[in-house]
């Protein structure tokens, strides 16, 4: 992948910037995620938006926000980067701010370690990703890249806990059929700090 020339960076700096939403709509959501489910059913998934480093570098990085623990998978496991493509197809005006984000984190990880976001060190993915993740402490010349990451950051929870893997991450069963209702649990209450009333 070439280089962002100073003219190139300027304007991917206005793009993010310009506080262009990596939100999409409910409706968006939903018909990604059932176009996801559909090409996975197919069993093939080609990106229509991505190049191949940027697939490479979303790949990469939705797993450094939703990492495989022992309670679900990764987002990758969930077809994040899958929904994410499907949302730039489905909403181009989000792809300018979108791609020029991963043009940036590319532009910054070279200028710190003359290597791509990809073909770093994971030390060095984590020490970059330290600094524009906390927007409270992050450095004021790197406002523009905090901005970027937190709609991402954003972007890859919605394609998370919109897919099965997520879904049932968060425990939800749905409209399932409630036999008795014995309210909260004590574990609930002992989460919140409070005392169970009335019993």
């Amino acid at each position: 992948m070439s280089t962002l020339s100073r003219r190139d960076l300027v304007a991917t700096v206005a793009a993010i910037s310009a506080g262009v939403a990596l939100r999409p709509t409910g409706a968006q959501a939903t018909e990604a995620t059932r176009l996801v489910r559909a090409a996975q059913a197919n069993g093939s998934f080609a990106p229509k938006v991505y190049t191949a480093h940027e697939w490479a570098t979303v790949r990469m990085l939705v797993d450094y926000i939703i990492p495989k623990d022992d309670r679900s998978g990764s987002a990758t496991d969930a077809l994040v980067p899958e929904f994410m493509d499907t949302i730039l197809d489905l909403e181009p005006g989000m792809r300018t701010a979108h791609r020029g984000g991963l043009a940036w984190l590319d532009h910054e990880m070279r200028e710190r370690t003359g290597a791509d976001f990809v073909s770093a060190t994971d030390a060095q993915r984590r020490e970059l990703l330290d600094l524009i993740a906390f927007p409270r402490t992050a450095p004021a010349d790197l406002a523009h890249g905090v901005q970027w990451f937190n709609s991402f950051r954003d972007l890859t929870a919605t394609g998370f806990y919109t897919s099965e893997i997520g879904v049932n991450d968060l425990g939800y069963t749905g409209n399932t059929h409630v036999g008795e209702w014995t309210g909260c649990t004590d574990e609930a209450y002992r989460h919140l700090g409070v005392e169970r009333g009335g019993t």
